[in-house]
């Protein structure tokens, strides 16, 4: 199927009530097995880079890192039987949004969110009129991303988390194609020191009053048994946390239409390639190191695709 642009695989999502994984890549491995996964379940399929990645990829350009990752994916997709999209995550430098943007990425994020709401709206206008004018959809994100306890004041908690009428008046006066509301999550592998909580009522008024494709970052799921098999092979993983299934199935159920997902794929990959290096350290082709590393990703991308309701949806 054609590379085609994010807006077109998440409208799809919101219509029929479902939503898509968004995997993060760094490498040609992370992205093969990535793909494999979606192609053995039929599912539309988004890739995201941030912008370490552009730079890591341009080996210090994000320009020409941009234009790696738009060749890699666009020519990929021809090959597949499932759209593909490609996505800019947490956009903050101006230069790397453009690059991204130049380059034909399906979709960038205009990240202002630490900024105040005026002044986030600011930003995320000029690079909707910029992105737009390029055909490429756009994400911004308001609120902060962290987890939020039991014990945490009202006070602060709205401090924290998206207020619903401003993400209207945001969507209103931004024109993005899709938000990223924070409700409670948070990034990498330590997300909450007790309970996972999640702000479900502030997630179905956001969904109420802008109708747009949501989009849930922070949301790896730190699955036990790969934190467990990557320690028995010398990793120091300990108290990872993330947010279990039900709990994302619950935020789909709310109108989330967009999971990001990077930490569960970087520990499966650490698990298997540590594994693979210490029952066969004689070996010293990557090829076949990263073969059983490829695996555990492949098998972490089905689940999540299945766990989200994307699976058979391409």
């Amino acid at each position: 199927m054609p590379y085609v642009n994010t807006r077109e695989i998440l409208e799809k999502a919101n219509k029929e009530f479902f939503a898509v994984p968004a995997f993060n890549i760094n490498n040609i491995e992370f992205f093969h097995a990535i793909v494999d996964g979606a192609v053995a379940e039929n599912a539309p399929l988004i890739i995201e880079t941030s912008e370490g990645a552009l730079k890591y990829a341009g080996n210090g350009d994000p320009f020409r890192g941009a234009e790696f990752f738009v060749d890699l994916v666009r020519k990929y997709a021809e090959t597949v039987p499932i759209p593909i999209a490609l996505h800019l995550d947490h956009g903050k430098d101006f230069r790397f949004i453009i690059a991204a943007i130049k380059a034909g990425f399906s979709s960038v994020m205009i990240d202002a969110s630490e900024h105040p709401f005026e002044q986030n709206v600011e930003k995320t206008k000029e690079i909707v009129k910029i992105a737009h004018a390029a055909g490429v959809s756009v994400e911004a994100e308001l609120g902060r991303l962290k987890g939020i306890e039991d014990n945490v004041s009202v006070d602060e908690r709205d401090a924290v988390l998206v207020n619903p009428d401003e993400a209207e008046k945001f969507v209103e006066l931004t024109e993005v194609d899709f938000l990223a509301p924070a409700i409670g999550t948070s990034h990498g592998a330590f997300k909450f020191k007790g309970e996972a909580k999640l702000d479900f009522e502030r997630l179905k008024k956001v969904k109420e009053l802008t109708k747009i494709p949501l989009v849930l970052h922070g949301a790896s799921s730190v699955p036990e048994e790969l934190v467990n098999l990557a320690n028995e092979h010398g990793a120091k993983i300990s108290g990872a946390k993330g947010v279990p299934p039900e709990i994302l199935q619950e935020a789909v159920r709310y109108g989330i239409n967009k999971v990001n997902t990077d930490t569960d794929l970087r520990i499966a990959f650490l698990a298997g390639l540590r594994k693979s290096l210490n029952d066969k350290p004689e070996e010293f082709d990557p090829r076949k190191y990263f073969k059983f590393a490829k695996e555990l990703v492949t098998q972490v991308v089905r689940d999540r695709l299945k766990l989200l309701g994307a699976s058979g949806k391409a």
